[in-house]
């Protein structure tokens, strides 16, 4: 399902994220970044303001593509222009607290997702993650079950529940 967030409403959740909107964007972006990784989606943020240097509108940035709000408009209205133009409406999630473009997004056949939320679904699955990469030391990478018996006994180790295979 591809998701359409509102970069502002969703740092916005976060406090003192105001104070550095380069970073703060930056912040997101990977926080999205990971979310995208983990749960194989496909992510657009749109943001308020003139587009940054380092994540020019249109870019991808870690698989999250990129917009900004177009010369004296805001996110909202560039939002409303994506989903006028998306084939996938009906599949397309769109990330924002704002009520009136919630309520447009709806009318068009999209669903909505308040930016607290997905603020909630990026923490967990931040921390999702963190925790398999603790818990991992072989980097991630598991030795399928049905082999595991197997290399177990080459390598002179009784399997743990005492079958054999």
């Amino acid at each position: 399902m591809p998701y359409l967030v509102d970069g502002n409403n969703v740092m916005g959740q976060r406090v003192g994220w105001h104070r550095d909107k380069a970073g703060a964007r930056r912040r997101l972006l990977d926080e999205v970044a990971g979310f995208v990784r983990n749960a194989r989606v496909t992510v657009s943020v749109v943001f308020d303001g003139a587009p940054d240097d380092h994540f020019p509108d249109g870019s991808r940035y870690r698989g999250v593509q990129v917009f900004y709000a177009a010369r004296n408009s805001n996110a909202d209205e560039r939002i409303k222009r994506i989903v006028d133009a998306s084939r996938e409406r009906r599949t397309l999630i769109v990330v924002t607290s704002d009520r009136a473009l919630a309520d447009y997004v709806r009318q068009c056949g999209a669903q909505v997702i308040r930016a607290g939320d997905f603020r909630r679904r990026l923490d967990d699955a931040q921390a999702e993650s963190e925790s398999n990469a603790a818990h991992s030391s072989d980097g991630g990478k598991k030795v399928p079950d049905e082999n595991l018996d197997h290399w177990m006994r080459y390598f002179g180790v009784e399997p743990e529940d005492g079958s054999e295979k």
